[in-house]
Parts: C-alpha cells; structure tokens; sequence
C-alpha cells in the first residue's frame, strides 16, 4: 500500500492506497518542527481507528512545500515503513516538461497538480488552487508546467484585514445572500468573498485573453468549494487533483524501476 503526503504551508494531508483506491484519508495542521517520531505517533493511531497498521505501507510519496519538513517526513518512511520514499523535487521523475525561466522555483504541489489535471482534462488547462496563497497555473494540452499566477489566499486576506484594522472583527468566510453588507461583518464578508470571486473571473478572462485559445478551469484546494456555483468562469471543481497527481508520479517512477 502507498502512503502518499501533501504537505501545505496549512494542513498536511495522509492518504493510503491500496492499488485500487483511496481508502483513508487524515489531516495535521502543518507544524514545521514536528518530528518523525511525533507524526508516527499520531499516524499510528489513524491507521488503528482505520484496521491498518506500519506494516501494510510499503511505499510513500510526499509533496511538501514546507523544506525544513522534508526532513523529518523522510525520516518517518525509512524509520517506521521502512521504505525510501519518493520526493518531489529530489528523487521522483515527474514525466513532465517545465517551461518557466527558473523551473527549480516551481512549486512541488503545482507540479502535482499540473499532472493531476493533465491525466484526466484533455487540452488546455488552468487549475486553480486555493489554499494559503491562491495560484492560477497554465497547463498546455501536452501537460508542461507553463507558469501562472500566485495571489494571496482568501483566508489570509481575511486574517490581514482583522490585524491590520483595529475596529475590524475576525469573522468566518461564507457566501452572503447579497453584495451590499448591511453590517460590518456583513460588509467584511461580501469584500473578501466576492472580491474573489472576481479575482478569480478576471484572471481567468485575463489569462484566456493571452493565451488566445480554448481552456477548461479546474480549481482544487480546502477552499475552492467556497466558490462553487458562485461563478461559471470554473468548470470543474476536483478535491482529489493533487493525490491523483501523487498517485500517477509514484506509478511513473514505479513503472521505471522495474
């Protein structure tokens, strides 16, 4: 069974495989200075509750974006599954070409997901992925990585507001039923949702403009289902883009080895 990891700069994401399909799924918050010893704790309780332990995982993937964590996350896989794992950026080929000025500055969870959709979207993509930063990333209809756009995330937008405002309130992030907050809260709500939502549309409109051609919009991430049915600039709404991505890469990798 393959253990695959998607570490965020937020949460960090466990999945196992067995051959056939995702059979479970976990969330940490991301906490750069947790070590192997403490994931592996936390991991083999999951597995219990799940009926699995260490010993059915005999391969491992992780995607992280936070460096100083790679560490650790390697020391996981060689110390309790006893296995190398693959990492993106180190040592698993992702079979795709990266057509940036600096393809070193990509980040692994783009890459991931540029396959990810490549695998399953015909033709021109854009896949939005809404985390802690929101990126907009161009996928050519022969899977290369050709750049994108990163903006700041909703919810740090949201968490920006609160601090640097004195009078401004935390507040959660919803859809309000109209554009015109009738109340501060109402008022936050309405500026960082459907500012992002037109972020979202302009960008998109913006980089089909350049690009000149058709493209389908594919967006992932823990707050992309926010905007779904709020804008018909997106076309399909995938959660499971990134482990799909990890899935294919540790089956290319494998396939190579053998």
């Amino acid at each position: 069974m393959l253990l695959a990891i998607e570490q965020g700069n937020t949460n960090t994401l466990f999945a196992v495989h067995d051959g056939e399909s995702w059979i479970a799924q976990w969330r940490a918050a991301t906490d750069s200075s947790r070590t192997a010893d403490e994931y592996a704790v936390w991991l083999s309780q999951l597995l219990h509750m799940a009926g699995l332990q260490f010993g059915v995982l005999d391969s491992c993937i992780i995607s992280s974006v936070v460096p100083q964590s790679i560490f650790n996350l390697r020391n996981l896989a060689r110390r309790y599954l006893h296995v190398e794992p693959l990492v993106i950026g180190e040592n698993a080929e992702l079979g795709i070409q990266v057509r940036i000025d600096k393809p070193s500055e990509a980040g692994a969870d783009r890459l991931v997901n540029a396959l990810g959709a490549h695998i399953v979207y015909p033709g021109d993509l854009i896949v939005i992925d809404s985390g802690t930063a929101t990126t907009f990333d161009v996928i050519a209809a022969d899977g290369g990585f050709e750049g994108g756009v990163i903006a700041p995330g909703i919810n740090l937008s949201m968490e920006a507001l609160h601090s640097a405002a004195a009078k401004l309130p935390r507040v959660a992030i919803q859809k309000p039923q109209r554009v015109v907050g009738t109340d501060t809260v109402g008022a936050m709500q309405s500026g960082v949702f459907w500012g992002y939502v037109a972020l979202i549309e302009g960008l998109i409109a913006r980089i089909k403009a350049e690009r000149d051609k058709p493209m389908t919009v594919i967006a992932t991430g823990g707050v992309a289902s926010l905007f779904h049915g709020a804008t018909t600039a997106i076309d399909h709404f995938d959660p499971d883009l990134t482990i799909r991505g990890l899935l294919e890469i540790h089956r290319r990798n494998t396939a190579a080895r053998t």
